[in-house]
């Protein structure tokens, strides 16, 4: 299912993996950079909330009340301290206005979004311009679950990592694939370091996964760092069906680890969410 919003094809063209400055947004006018063609671009720069047609706003503790399966932290909440649009970026808050911050007792919230029944590709590119925050115990994440996810349960659905991160690591964000026999602490699963003394704390950076028949290609700001065959994997490569996107910010959790001290609040910033299919 293809939902163009917010395109323009003229005028400024806006090239894939180029950064913008680290106080604002990009530019709105976007123009499908060559061998690519724009499919959906969400850009943020309009109304005080993630528009509904395109995400859905999950709440919650997770379905069975575990923290989202990874024994996270937060109650996600659809509250506007938590996820909001604000001077042309998503955000999304955790907060934990009282002391001691507990698990699973309330008193920390953040924000959970997914394109489920809104926006599904099978293939192409998957883009996202992000500032992360800072604070052992964060865990934010752009990534991807396969639609049939409610019919094939996780793994066997498939999900794509595009970008995640870990606080206690702020120099450093991973691209992984789950699917049956290769999930969990078996996941194929590959690092990206930046320089030394740079923090994806302190700028925006353009993560994104080409995501071809047999392959899946993990970049960011242009720089690709891991590339997975289908012939790698453990198990069956279950990349074959439309997938739907997500983002949110865990806090603690399987990976996320120990929560640290003085982390609240923090903001994740999303400046753009462009999806790309190759051209024919």
């Amino acid at each position: 299912m293809l939902n163009l919003r917010s395109l323009c094809f003229a005028t400024i063209s806006v090239a894939v993996g180029a950064l913008g400055t680290s106080c604002g947004s990009s530019d709105k006018v976007v123009s499908p950079p060559e061998r690519w063609v724009l499919t959906m671009s969400d850009e943020f720069d309009s109304g005080t909330s993630p528009s509904t047609e395109l995400w859905e706003i999950e709440t919650g503790y997770g379905p069975n009340g575990d923290g989202w399966g990874n024994d996270e932290s937060q109650l996600y909440t659809d509250s506007p301290d938590n996820v909001r649009v604000e001077v042309g970026n998503l955000v999304i808050s955790a907060l934990c206005p009282v002391e001691p911050c507990g698990k699973r007792d309330g008193s920390i919230t953040s924000a959970r979004i997914k394109t489920k029944g809104l926006f599904e590709q099978k293939h192409g590119r998957f883009e996202a311009r992000i500032k992360l925050p800072e604070g052992q115990g964060y865990w934010p994440a752009f990534w991807m679950l396969g639609a049939n996810i409610d019919v094939v349960p996780w793994p066997g659905c498939g999900e794509i990592d595009v970008m995640e991160y870990v606080g206690r690591e702020p120099d450093r964000v991973f691209g992984t694939l789950h699917g049956p026999g290769y999930s969990g602490a078996e996941a194929v699963s590959r690092k990206f370091q930046l320089p030394e003394g740079e923090t994806f704390v302190d700028d925006f950076h353009v993560f994104a996964a080409e995501w071809d028949p047999g392959r899946i290609t993990f970049s960011v700001d242009g720089e690709v760092y891991h590339i997975v065959f289908s012939y790698q994997v453990s198990g069956d490569w279950v990349f074959n069906n439309e997938f739907f996107m997500l983002l949110n910010l865990a806090v603690g959790g399987t990976v996320g680890g120990a929560i640290g001290p003085d982390i609240f609040p923090a903001d994740l910033l999303v400046d753009y969410v462009r999806i790309f299919e190759r051209a024919q």
